[in-house]
């Protein structure tokens, strides 16, 4: 199966890239309209943006792997992020992100984002998810969950094996 961006999404690119004086300059624009619209970027979305813009894959995987908010796998369709900073960290977050790895089969001395077998759950540490008044707390998709307790978490698990996931 071979990489296709949707001519659409190609015009806009192409169009963005006018915006630029060096068309390096615009990978990071590219990555993250490509991430967008595949929800990850994969190794050929990388080649494909690199051939684009007169570049070396090298130039456009470093960037993929330098910055942490692009995704180099898919997520599941329930995505949970357990923020780690100072008021989550007190207030017990580790056991939460633990107690969802165990629940979920998971490797609990892995520390990335981690992803069940059937795509169902994505699991990973954050950085600050500006409630710490109401630490600990978890985002689940777009939904908030504070004061996180390990029945929160249960509830969550049960939800998205419920409904094949709530993406």
């Amino acid at each position: 199966m071979s990489f296709k961006v949707p001519p659409q999404l190609e015009a806009q690119l192409d169009e963005l890239a006018t915006h630029y004086p060096q068309k390096r300059s615009a990978s990071l624009m590219f990555l993250h309209a490509l991430q967008e619209h595949f929800g990850h970027v994969s190794r050929e979305a990388v080649e494909w943006t690199a051939g684009k813009l007169g570049l070396q894959p090298i130039n456009v995987h470093e960037l993929v792997t330098f910055y942490p908010m692009f995704r180099r796998e898919p997520l599941g369709r329930t995505h949970v992020k357990v923020c780690r900073t100072l008021s989550c960290a007190l207030a017990g977050s580790a056991s939460l992100r633990r107690h969802f790895i165990e629940k979920l089969g998971l490797n609990p001395s892995l520390h990335g984002p981690q992803t069940t077998p059937d795509g169902a759950f994505t699991v990973e540490f954050v950085e600050c998810l500006a409630s710490c008044g109401t630490a600990p707390v978890v985002m689940v998709n777009d939904d908030l969950v504070e004061k996180c307790t390990t029945s929160d978490c249960d509830r969550v698990v049960a939800s998205g094996r419920g409904k094949g996931g709530t993406r």
